[in-house]
């Protein structure tokens, strides 16, 4: 049992981003539909639960801290709101000013990882903003409000937030004209990270902590104190952070839910709508 825990431990990342990216650009080149994308995720969060049951890196986060309700209206809301977006992006190629830079001889694979690496960038920057600006964060707060870290605390975020992270990673990227089989296969590959940054599987990923934004490296960046926790904001991968000085990383550090949430508001709100209207509301 130890010995597969360790093997689960130390494969559970790569199996997740190799097999589960590879099975979608195959379903992509070969269906006509984006269907299986959603099939994949689904198999994808499935896996995800699961592993965190068999190696967590805390169990108590394994349960319930009265936000699975609202956890789960933040995913269905969040990511309808993509599938519509790709859904529309034909029709949002024809409005703008386009200009056709896209590399469409790369294979589909390298097309795919082409608009990860300059959605990180586009991404990472809208999120460190978000930590900076205060309209921008009165927005964000509500992902970092989170007491437990496990798969859907990535994809809990404010609506009106993921389209300004969405509008900054991707909107380059229409710009020069790419396709729709891409920006389907680069929604999915962001729900994949978060589920995997987020995760509660106690992973072991060695030096990959210098390049990929995984959980081990992302916990950092949920620390409830500002300032302490302005690191780590890169979404896929470190590369951003390291020009901005803004990597942090201590092997010692064992994390609780004592770390995590908004230091300067103890009492933000928990369910779904009021954390919707929080960002609108004015103080006394």
């Amino acid at each position: 049992m130890t010995f597969s825990k360790d093997l689960a431990r130390i494969l559970y990342v790569p199996l997740m981003l190799v097999g589960f990216l590879s099975a979608a650009v195959v379903a992509v080149e070969s269906c006509n539909t984006y269907l299986p994308l959603l099939v994949l995720l689904g198999g994808a969060i499935t896996i995800s639960f699961a592993t965190e049951r068999f190696v967590p890196y805390d169990p108590s986060w394994n349960e319930g801290h009265d936000d699975t309700k609202r956890d789960w209206l933040h995913f269905i809301v969040n990511e309808t709101s993509n599938v519509l977006n790709i859904v529309a992006l034909p029709a949002v190629v024809m409005l703008l000013p386009t200009v056709d830079f896209w590399p469409h001889t790369l294979p589909l694979w390298g097309q795919m990882l082409l608009a990860i690496f300059f959605a990180d960038i586009g991404i990472t920057l809208m999120h460190y903003w978000s930590h900076i600006l205060p309209t921008l964060w009165r927005l964000h707060a509500p992902h970092h409000s989170v007491k437990r870290m496990y798969g859907f605390n990535g994809l809990m975020k404010h609506p009106l937030h993921q389209s300004l992270e969405t509008l900054g990673g991707v909107f380059p990227l229409i710009l020069v004209g790419m396709p729709q089989d891409v920006a389907a296969l680069l929604g999915f590959a962001v729900a994949l990270q978060l589920l995997l940054q987020h995760t509660n599987v106690d992973v072991k990923i060695g030096l990959l902590r210098y390049v990929l934004a995984l959980s081990p490296v992302h916990r950092f960046h949920h620390i409830k104190w500002g300032g302490e926790g302005d690191v780590n904001f890169g979404l896929f991968t470190n590369f951003t952070d390291h020009i901005l000085g803004t990597t942090m990383y201590d092997e010692k550090k064992i994390f609780t839910s004592n770390d995590l949430g908004i230091g300067a508001e103890p009492d933000y709100p928990t369910a779904y709508v009021a954390q919707l209207v929080k960002p609108f509301k004015v103080k006394a």
